[in-house]
């Protein structure tokens, strides 16, 4: 039964086949980008944005739930959205030192307990796990997409693209996307007006109606990570959530879609035919997710 949150709206994307993946080998070739696969979609229904703080919030309000960097006491901040006490409390980790453990950062307190997402309702709820976004599914009656499903939506009904507007990530010169611009990680122009995450509805929508499929946040999805696309001729987005509700051991799951942090010169990703992933139990400054509904005639154009 779906809950009554009347600013999502989820739009129906008609069965049928498209073209799955790239040749390109722009990407990293752990992540299987290719070979382009033809890959059948049942009929469904997705979020028009991400899950926002004020669709999360309803949530846990009406069920008390804990995420998992509550119950750790901490997780994952990009280094340039603290202010310097927070920094200067944290340590860098070794790989990606742009990354620093923040106690106290949680989905409503995204840079730690001195941040306030109450001042950014309609921003994506980040600091989130796949099983925090799991337990909104379920509640919400709604899941995750599968890659294929995610896919097929941030095309656009249009074949070929690198991105959902065009080849080009500034295409006629225009920023289309909440990536970062200049010099990763050091220095942020802040040509497109933000250094972490943007509102959910920033940006022109794709041909589907669909906002940000590209950039701002990465989005969960319910398969696992860097599958072969072959894989998604065999089964559905559906068949996948039902597999994702048997495990209860954390595992590499996939996200699409890229984020606020992607840049050329470091995380190639943020194409609608890259692919990535991300331990089930991480959350992070850059961590969100889009909800989908199998498709019925008597929920067209339903919001919750």
């Amino acid at each position: 039964m779906l809950k009554t949150i009347k600013t999502t709206k989820l739009i129906k994307i008609p069965a049928g086949s498209f073209t799955m993946g790239t040749d390109d080998q722009i990407g990293f070739p752990v992540d299987h980008e290719g070979p382009v696969t033809t890959v059948s979609v049942p009929a469904f229904q997705i979020a028009t944005t991400t899950v926002t703080v004020a669709e999360f919030a309803a949530f846990v309000n009406a069920t008390g739930y804990q995420t998992q960097a509550e119950q750790l006491g901490w997780s994952y901040v990009f280094f340039k959205l603290l202010d310097t006490e927070t920094l200067d409390d944290t340590t860098a980790t070794t790989d990606m030192p742009w990354w620093r453990a923040v106690k106290g950062a949680t989905w409503n307190h995204p840079e730690g307990p001195t941040s306030d997402a109450r001042e950014r309702q309609n921003y994506p709820v980040t600091q989130v796990s796949l099983n925090d976004a799991v337990a909104y599914c379920i509640w919400a009656g709604v899941r995750l997409p599968s890659e294929a499903e995610w896919e097929k939506a941030a095309r656009g009904g249009v074949a070929g693209l690198k991105y959902p507007w065009g080849n080009n990530l500034t295409e006629n010169h225009q920023i289309h996307a909440n990536t970062w611009q200049g010099n990763f990680p050091s220095e942020n122009t802040l040509a497109d007006g933000y250094l972490g995450t943007a509102p959910v509805t920033c940006y022109e929508p794709n041909q589907f109606g669909l906002y940000q499929m590209i950039g701002n946040v990465w989005e969960w999805c319910d398969n696992p990570r860097a599958i072969l696309l072959s894989e998604f001729q065999k089964t559905t987005g559906s068949q996948y959530w039902q597999a994702l509700l048997q495990k209860s051991k954390p595992h590499q799951a996939a996200i699409r879609g890229g984020s606020f942090l992607c840049h050329c010169s470091f995380c190639n990703r943020f194409r609608v035919g890259a692919r990535n992933g991300e331990m089930s139990d991480s959350a992070s400054s850059n961590l969100s997710f889009r909800v989908v509904k199998d498709f019925s005639e008597a929920a067209v154009h339903e919001t919750f």
